[in-house]
């Protein structure tokens, strides 16, 4: 059985945890469902962005920390960005950041603004860090094959 149950019960806070391909089979199949990828500008160019394209999607960037620390206009940008696409307040939105900690937060903070089905991709872009502390070898976005780019 796997670690990430599809679409876990709420646990109080937000939808639950998925694994990285759970969301993707759910953003290929579910027109109303969106990616928002909390991580910094700085991951996004030089380790790489989920590419939606095959799907004729895009994902939402935003920042849940910026270089002075964690982004005070987090949740007010979320919340535009949602209503800008005109997201259904009960649509899958799936947070992704670099290993499931920021997008976990994010999942919580989503949910805070009523939307009913925010899960965190625990995985991350990049996974957990294996025996040797490096990344993008035991999970993740990249290591379960999804599409991504890099600039």
């Amino acid at each position: 059985m796997s670690k990430f149950p599809d679409h876990q019960p709420p646990t109080g806070n937000y939808a639950g945890d998925v694994t990285a391909k759970q969301a993707w089979s759910v953003l290929a199949s579910n027109p109303d469902a969106v990616l928002v990828d909390v991580r910094t500008q700085i991951e996004w160019t030089l380790i790489g962005r989920p590419d939606l394209s095959g799907i004729a999607r895009e994902p939402v960037y935003l920042q849940w920390v910026t270089m002075q620390g964690p982004n005070p206009n987090f949740v007010s940008e979320l919340q535009a960005a949602l209503e800008a696409r005109k997201v259904p307040r009960d649509a899958p939105v799936y947070f992704l950041c670099q290993s499931g900690g920021r997008s976990k937060i994010a999942a919580i903070q989503g949910t805070g603004l009523g939307y009913s089905a925010c899960y965190n991709i625990a995985e991350g872009f990049e996974g957990a860090l294996d025996e040797h502390k490096h990344r993008n070898s035991i999970s993740g976005w990249k290591v379960a094959g999804l599409p991504w780019t890099q600039t």
